[in-house]
C-alpha cells in the first residue's frame, strides 16, 4: 500500500508544468486586481518555476501538452508585461 501512496503523490513532468503554468495564470489575474510589489514578485517566481518545469518536460513523449503549456505561459507573460 505504501508504494501505491508514494506513486500517487509523484507528479509527472506534464502535470508539473501544467500546475506551474496554472500558477502563473493565477498570479497574472492577481496582479491585475492587486498590482503590488509583492504580487509582481510572486508572479516572477511563478514564471521561473514554470520555465524550469517546461525545461524538464521537454523530453516528455506528450509534446502537444508541452507546447500547449508553453503557449499558455507566453499568454500569461504578455499579461504580466503590462505591469513591469
Amino acid at each position: 500500500m505504501r508504494d501505491k501512496e508514494s506513486s500517487m503523490q509523484t507528479q509527472n513532468p506534464i502535470s508539473q508544468v501544467q500546475n506551474a503554468v496554472r500558477n502563473v495564470a493565477n498570479a497574472a489575474a492577481q496582479m491585475q486586481s492587486h498590482p503590488t510589489t509583492e504580487t509582481l514578485e510572486g508572479a516572477q517566481n511563478a514564471i521561473e518555476q514554470a520555465e524550469r518545469a517546461l525545461d524538464q518536460a521537454q523530453t516528455s513523449e506528450n509534446q502537444r501538452a508541452v507546447q500547449e503549456a508553453a503557449s499558455q505561459l507566453e499568454a500569461s507573460r504578455e499579461q504580466l508585461s503590462e505591469f513591469q
